[in-house]
């Protein structure tokens, strides 16, 4: 652990080639913040580099798509299609009109037929989107 640390830790010298309005603005930047232009140009990549908090809450990809009332599939098709392609429990129920994820499964789940028929119902009574 502690090599991969130091890995990450070693600079290595580079060159690269910026246009006369990236240099301005990088100088700027630097000059602003009272540091190296190296040290802006690390900032910016380490910026690039992070994953947002919400990347996986706040994902238009993961929206639920509108129902298109000429399909004939289910409306929550998107966002459960494990549920629908393989019978998988379903990942997310809709309940006051929005789409939250469905509570966790009983740790028994899989191996005990009666545990899972109740949640299966628990889930059915709660999902307005049937």
């Amino acid at each position: 652990m502690a090599d991969k640390v130091e890995e990450e830790a070693r600079m290595i010298r580079t060159q690269i080639y910026l246009n006369r309005r990236e240099y301005d603005f990088v100088r700027a930047e630097a000059s602003r913040r009272d540091e190296p232009m190296a040290a802006v140009i690390r900032g910016f990549i380490d910026e690039k580099m992070e994953i947002p908090e919400d990347a996986w809450t706040n994902n238009p990809m993961f929206r639920p798509w509108r129902h298109d009332s000429e399909s004939k599939s289910p409306e929550d098709m998107s966002v459960n299609l494990d549920h629908y392609l393989y019978g998988a429990p379903k990942d997310y129920i809709k309940v006051k009109g929005k789409y939250v994820e469905a509570p966790p499964l009983p740790t028994d789940y899989g191996e005990n037929r009666a545990s899972r028929e109740a949640y299966d119902k628990m889930i059915r009574e709660m999902d307005e989107s049937r």
